[in-house]
């Protein structure tokens, strides 16, 4: 009887104990990672300016995104998991402008990134077209990038333009109506390139010779119903016109500014499809768009992504989710790709389903020989952004 209770005594144990067990499991929660504290201030490549707006993100092992964004000034400061990291730091999803540092965080140690590190590196390969009335390559030069400078014979030749992952379209640079140029600029962005277009160079963009005078001008490779643009602008200064973008308005640390349009024949936007363009920057006086940028952009024949540069050998863009209402593009080494798509993130950005470029165009420039104030800090963050 005694051996029959043991049995039974031994086997209720195991029971219970295999209960226990199971029990345990199912409470079983991820803990929180052990933190320390990352500072520090991103400037351009050869530290003449801050960079606001950039993204600043350390991944932890299971691919959690710990991030922030620095403000005006270049500012950041992250809570970070503890080990061997590597901080990001990106602007425009990554794609052309980012640096990578190795860091080793300690839990509830602060450390704080060398001003020379932090530096925003570029990875694109630019070009710019030379206009006549402004020259954004001296803006992408001082603030320590490389840009090449082609010519409009050089957009007939789309292995020439593919080499490349923005290009500068300056005001007063084109001259001539081309159909094949139309036909690359529109496969150029199709394929992930980018394109900045001030003032007069709207006729890349809709048609025209140097400038576009009326609407549904013969050329250009965006819809008439999606832009029309008149150089009937007026030499003015608009007071106060406000940043409708909130990111630009936080990256820049300012919601309004004046605009100098220094002459005449500036190209005033008529008409625009929302559908297919963002406006960043508008005319209080009646709402006008100053600066729009493509939500989507969908035209050209899609193929193989253009640039390709060695720098970006190896990396992918891909939208990273960190919940059902938020999500980050950000670019990342191949080889993590495997960890990312485990943890739920997708390939290609995360508001652009083709995987096409940007285009920012914008009715004022930068003077040739004049000063343009805070339009300055509006074409830097547009340069970095593309």
């Amino acid at each position: 009887m005694k051996a029959k209770i043991l049995v039974l005594s031994i086997a209720s144990f195991l029971i219970l104990l295999i209960s226990c067990n199971k029990d345990d499991d199912a409470q079983t929660v991820p803990l929180p990672d052990a933190t320390g504290l990352l500072k520090g201030k991103v400037m351009v490549k050869n530290g003449s300016k801050p960079v606001g707006g950039a993204v600043v993100f350390v991944l932890n092992d299971q691919s959690k995104m710990y991030y922030t964004r620095t403000d005006a000034e270049g500012n950041f400061s992250l809570k970070a998991p503890v080990g061997n990291r590597k901080l990001h730091i990106q602007m425009g999803g990554g794609a052309n402008f980012r640096t990578v540092i190795p860091v080793t965080i300690v839990n509830g140690q602060t450390l704080t990134i060398d001003p020379g590190q932090s530096r925003l590196q570029q990875v694109a390969n630019m070009a710019y077209i030379a206009g006549n009335y402004d020259v954004i390559e001296s803006i992408v030069t001082d603030l320590g990038y490389t840009v090449t400078e082609l010519t409009d014979s050089d957009l007939e030749n789309y292995a020439t333009i593919s080499q490349f992952d923005i290009l500068f379209l300056n005001c007063g640079a084109k001259d001539e109506l081309s159909a094949t140029v139309d036909g690359n600029l529109a496969n150029f962005v199709a394929n992930g390139g980018s394109l900045y277009a001030s003032d007069w160079a709207v006729a890349y963009l809709i048609g025209g010779q140097r400038f576009s005078s009326v609407c549904n001008e013969a050329g250009g490779f965006i819809p008439d119903d999606k832009l029309c643009a008149t150089n009937n602008g007026i030499a003015t200064t608009i007071t106060g016109a406000q940043v409708t973008d909130p990111d630009f308005e936080a990256s820049l640390g300012f919601s309004s500014l004046d605009i100098q349009y220094d002459l005449g024949s500036w190209e005033q936007i008529n008409s625009f499809d929302p559908d297919f363009w963002d406006v960043v920057v508008s005319n209080p006086a009646n709402n006008a768009p100053l600066m729009i940028k493509t939500k989507n952009f969908s035209g050209g024949t899609p193929g193989t992504q253009v640039g390709q540069g060695s720098a970006d050998e190896g990396w992918l863009t891909i939208c990273h989710t960190e919940s059902n209402t938020e999500s980050f593009t950000i670019t990342i080494p191949e080889e993590e790709w495997p960890m990312h798509q485990a943890h739920g993130d997708t390939l290609g950005e995360c508001s652009n389903a083709n995987n096409s470029g940007t285009i920012y165009y914008t009715t004022f420039h930068n003077h040739a020989g004049g000063n343009i104030g805070n339009a300055g800090l509006i074409l830097q963050y547009v340069i970095l952004n593309l």
